[in-house]
């Protein structure tokens, strides 16, 4: 039994060798490098306020052809979805019955002149007669009031016959404006009834084109007073400021022109109509389609934007960016952002000029960790600059084709907030 005692340390010796070692390996492990992190500093700059609203397309002008007198249409001179111009034939209506009227006018108009000759001589004659007292006075006032009476049968027989030439002038139904022309409503042999309110055909101007585009009275009186307190910038007269997002998600070519927005508010949902006009030149546009139209309407001169990796949401879905403090420290900052323009969170409000904002090596950070930053803001420039001189001159702009409309919109104020 004395014998085994030794052998029952040995464990123990063991043990405490294998920690020593371990202690020494621990102790050899240098300290970690500080991380390098990617950051931008944020910057003031001139930002567009844009919206995404929806809309229709109306034709600038409309027409209904119809029918000034009755008859029978003997004949269709126009092919169905074509340009018209205005004065066009476009149907005929059978013009027998008004020849007849018209030759009946001109009949009853020649009666009535021959009698004024008539009067007229019979009252000169009258006339010379009471010169000589060789006729009294009465004898002469009666032929001077017939003749008078006579010039009046004329002037309506004149006007009979006139009229009888505008309803023969109407048997032909003329186009009333230059556009294009929709499917034929009436064909040949139809009896046309004047006292009925049933359209020919219709007529539609398309180039330019009109899009009625909606927008709510509360934005619209914020976005008003902004531009009133200088926080958003006015734009130029006649800048064409509206590009339209067709139903695939491209852009139309050609920009619109706001004119006017409406002075009524529809009771039923707040809102008010703006009217854009398009050029139209190819019919790419049609009256009642839906689309959606991108409307500048001003430009906050000093807005803050950030990269969109820059933004993390926290559990419950709140916006937040890591910033570099002055020791070089990491921190969070919660921050409430607007819509996407360009590529880039607009910030409204949470975040200050100068301040640098982590955009790249999240996973290498932790609240209160010492990192070392490495700015990124000029090669962002320079890619921005980039990507401006490869666009076309007439391309909408960049920060309106990636532009995105989150739930409820930007607000007009968010300068206001932000400062």
């Amino acid at each position: 039994m004395r014998t085994l005692r030794p052998l029952r340390t040995l464990p123990a010796a063991l043990l405490l060798i294998a920690l020593g070692a371990c202690q020494q390996k621990q102790a050899a492990v240098p300290t970690p490098p500080v991380p390098e992190i990617g950051v931008v500093t944020v910057q003031p700059q001139a930002i567009p306020y844009l919206r995404d609203l929806p809309g229709r397309v109306a034709p600038m002008r409309i027409a209904e052809v119809r029918s000034r007198v009755s008859g029978l249409v003997v004949k269709r001179l126009f092919e169905q979805g074509s340009m018209v111009k205005e004065g066009d034939i476009l149907y005929k209506i059978d013009p027998a019955p008004y020849v007849v009227e018209l030759a009946s006018a001109e009949a009853a108009l020649a009666r009535q002149e021959a009698a004024l000759v008539l009067a007229k001589q019979q009252a000169d004659r009258l006339e010379t007669l009471l010169t000589r007292a060789t006729a009294s006075q009465a004898q002469y006032d009666a032929a001077f009031a017939a003749r008078k009476q006579a010039e009046a049968e004329v002037a309506g027989a004149k006007a009979t016959r006139d009229r009888a030439q505008l309803n023969l002038s109407w048997t032909d139904v003329r186009a009333p404006i230059t556009g294009r022309i929709g499917r034929a409503l009436l064909t040949e042999g139809t009896l046309i009834d004047q006292s009925s309110t049933g359209a020919l055909a219709t007529i539609q101007q398309l180039d330019p084109i009109y899009v009625d585009i909606t927008q709510s009275v509360g934005e619209l009186n914020r976005l008003r007073r902004d531009l009133a307190s200088g926080e958003l910038a006015r734009l130029e007269d006649n800048t064409a400021n509206v590009h339209l997002i067709m139903d695939d998600g491209s852009l139309y070519p050609l920009a619109g022109r706001l004119l006017f927005s409406d002075v009524t508010a529809d009771p039923s949902t707040g809102q008010v109509t703006l009217r854009v006009q398009f050029p139209n030149p190819h019919d790419e546009l049609f009256p009642g389609m839906y689309v959606r139209a991108r409307i500048k309407q001003g430009i906050d001169a000093d807005a803050i934007a950030v990269p969109q990796q820059a933004i993390q949401r926290t559990d419950d879905g709140r916006a937040e960016v890591w910033l570099v403090r002055a020791d070089d420290t990491v921190m969070r900052q919660p921050v409430d952002v607007g819509p996407v323009v360009g590529g880039d969170w607009l910030i409204r409000s949470g975040l200050n000029p100068g301040a640098r904002v982590v955009v790249d090596g999240f996973q290498k950070i932790t609240v209160g960790a010492k990192v070392k930053p490495i700015d990124q803001s000029p090669a962002r420039a320079e890619a921005a600059a980039g990507h401006d001189a490869d666009e076309a001159p007439d391309a909408p702009d960049a920060r309106n084709a990636d532009f995105k409309q989150p739930a409820g919109g930007p607000q007009p104020q968010a300068a206001a907030q932000r400062r």
